[in-house]
């Protein structure tokens, strides 16, 4: 099943003005739900959008709450979520990184006390819109095992790499340090479909691909095995410092996910010297990266964001594809 881009935008403004997120802000709230399953992140657009109205009902975000500053220290600023809406936050943030950019080439704000901030790329992309280079992460409630271990102790910590690529699709990574984020996972586990490769451990502690067994452990398994799991405790630890905010162990301490730390990094390549010879350093990268013979003929290789380019065309010509039980949901909401 397929749903319009503007159909479901619409729907998704509609659930946020009965929830008293009115006006611009319910606006670019749904736009930024609607542009993640547009690109291919469904997890964390419309599959993310029912959790989002959850954590409105059990008072993990305030609807009327915004972002404000706290301290301004040199190039970083801080600011504070006051547990509103993450994604508006975290929107605000970057915007804000970016204004400080192009004012000296280097913008950090570190943001505290806000909420799951939905799909990160949103932000990446932000930032190569303007000549940017975007780098930005959040701490997330202690959901991932560190190596070796079987409880929860660390986040599978979400990161984003942004660079500009002229007027051809951006080189964007977005990942969290595990090897799937939770949203996939239990979209996996709803169709009743085997993981592509291993993703955590069973209650039998053997690593599988069945995402219902993982989702059932809580065991994800970490990008890299110890290294994601280093991985994961320094973007936290660095983070909560920026921030002035919880650390992932801190956030596990209350009733739910909320109280999270991020940094959003936006780098102007236009005040940099080199700015224009970087863009040919990116393009005969690219290219070079794309001249390797694929492993299998029929999945050539490519660059991180070159895919989400093809899917965005193919879903606003076709509509964007849809898990029938997560629209009806919404529908009824």
């Amino acid at each position: 099943m397929r749903v319009p881009y503007e159909v479901m935008r619409n729907e998704f403004i509609r659930v946020l003005n009965k929830y008293s997120i009115t006006g611009d802000r319910a606006e670019l709230s749904a736009t930024l739900f609607a542009d993640a399953s547009r690109d291919g992140i469904y997890t964390h657009g419309l599959n993310r959008f029912p959790k989002f109205i959850k954590s409105i009902e059990n008072g993990s975000v305030d609807v009327n709450a915004e972002a404000e500053m706290e301290a301004s220290l040199g190039m970083l600023e801080r600011w504070n979520g006051n547990r509103g809406c993450g994604n508006l936050n975290a929107y605000r943030c970057m915007e804000r990184a970016i204004e400080l950019a192009h004012q000296q080439t280097i913008g950090v704000v570190a943001l505290n006390n806000t909420n799951h901030w939905m799909r990160p790329g949103n932000y990446g992309l932000m930032a190569v819109q303007e000549n940017c280079i975007g780098i930005l992460w959040t701490n997330t409630v202690p959901n991932m095992p560190p190596w070796g271990g079987r409880e929860a102790r660390l986040g599978n910590n979400p990161v984003v790499f942004a660079v500009p690529n002229g007027d051809q699709a951006p080189v964007l990574l977005d990942v969290a340090v595990s090897m799937f984020s939770y949203g996939k996972l239990e979209s996996y586990a709803r169709q009743n479909k085997e993981l592509p490769v291993d993703g955590g451990f069973n209650p039998d502690q053997q690593i599988t691909r069945n995402a219902a067994d993982i989702l059932a452990t809580h065991q994800v398994l970490p990008i890299g095995y110890w290294k994601g799991s280093g991985i994961s405790l320094m973007l936290d630890l660095i983070a909560s410092a920026l921030s002035g905010g919880r650390t992932s162990r801190q956030v596990g301490e209350l009733p739910t996910e909320t109280e999270l730390s991020q940094v959003f990094i936006a780098i102007d390549l236009n005040r940099l010297p080199d700015g224009k010879e970087f863009a040919q350093k990116v393009r005969d990268t690219l290219a070079d990266m794309q001249t390797s013979q694929p492993v299998d003929p029929a999945r050539p290789v490519y660059y991180p964001g070159l895919n989400m380019m093809r899917t965005r065309k193919d879903n606003m010509e076709n509509g964007i594809p849809v898990e029938e039980s997560v629209w009806e949901a919404v529908l009824k909401l």
